[in-house]
């Protein structure tokens, strides 16, 4: 059992949050992404003749269709600068450097994107000239461009932007892929680190509201509905209960460990008043129902943490469906 004083400390744990962003980029922003990767720059023009880089499918100011693209240098000149002496894991130098706002010869808005100076806060200001430095090996993102470098000397040629042709456009990058990666300490705080010790102990446990008596599951240390704190002990609340609502999933996904297909199912447990989601296994996608009772499968409990991985799923229970009258303000 958890000794009094180390239920009083709380619990911290590394968290990390990835996954892999997806969208379609359309015929504009695909061609600029293409451009990239064959180791060009892309902008589009509007109506007034002044040039976006990067391009946008719509005019900022009357929203009309942009679809005429056009091709800018590759050389710039910094129009603003902000030095990091102390660059992070996932930015894009390991060495200090400057984000700045690049305007393009040929182009009539600034393109955000990293300055390298070998380290050095003395060689950059306001007005230098600068030369994309691309990567050996493209894919079609920002990223193409590792960054921009020092062009001391190299004046604004004539002749940008270019227009291009169908013929001379690049093939567009139709899907684009990022990985979206969040590191962090996260601190469970009072109400949850009680919550997840009970669970390394097979049990779950709900917070009362002093107001209503409503029970929140699981343990929350104020009432979102009243704004006070939660008073009293702890409630313990049963390992099974009533499916609220589910839906089935279908579609596949980076980030679901799941075999598809599966039922997603919103739970009521039983001394509960609040619901929470849950995967619903040994049952056919065709039975599942509102109103259907499940229990909890646990992990083996030598496997047992603070983790609401614990419950590896639910499982329909066998006992007769709960009138709809029990859940209806759930819903």
């Amino acid at each position: 059992m958890t000794t009094p004083a180390a239920a009083q400390r709380s619990l911290t744990a590394p968290h990390k949050l990835e996954y892999t962003y997806k969208r379609s980029t359309g015929p504009v922003l695909g061609r600029f992404f293409g451009g990239l990767r064959d180791g060009r720059l892309l902008g589009v023009r509007r109506p007034d003749g002044r040039v976006l880089v990067p391009p946008r499918e719509y005019d900022p100011d009357t929203g009309e269709a942009l679809s005429e693209l056009v091709e800018v240098a590759a050389t710039g000149t910094v129009v603003s600068w902000a030095w990091v002496a102390q660059p992070r894991e996932k930015q894009p130098l390991g060495r200090p450097f400057a984000y700045a706002l690049v305007k393009l010869d040929g182009a009539d808005t600034p393109l955000l994107h990293a300055v390298d100076t070998g380290g050095d806060p003395s060689a950059l200001r306001t007005g230098l000239r600068v030369r994309a430095r691309f990567a050996a090996e493209r894919s079609g993102s920002v990223r193409d461009i590792e960054a921009f470098e020092p062009a001391e000397g190299a004046r604004a040629e004539a002749g940008w932007p270019r227009a291009l042709a169908e013929r001379d456009l690049p093939e567009p990058v139709e899907l684009l892929k990022v990985l979206v990666k969040l590191d962090y300490l996260y601190s469970a705080g009072q109400a949850a680190t009680r919550f997840l010790r009970a669970i390394a102990e097979g049990r779950l446990l709900g917070q009362r509201c002093p107001v209503d008596g409503k029970v929140y599951f699981p343990t929350r240390g104020a009432c979102p509905e009243h704004g006070v704190p939660t008073a009293g002990d702890p409630v313990d609340v049963k390992d099974r209960g009533t499916i609220v609502s589910y839906s089935i999933v279908r579609v596949p996904s980076e980030n679901l460990s799941v075999e598809l297909p599966f039922a997603a199912i919103t739970v009521l447990l039983d001394g509960a008043d609040t619901t929470f989601t849950h995967v619903l296994s040994e049952a056919k996608l065709e039975d599942v129902h509102m109103g259907m009772r499940v229990e909890a499968v646990w992990i083996p409990r030598e496997e047992w943490s603070t983790s609401m991985r614990n419950i590896k799923y639910f499982k329909p229970s066998g006992e007769p469906d709960a009138p709809f009258e029990s859940y209806e303000d759930h819903l």
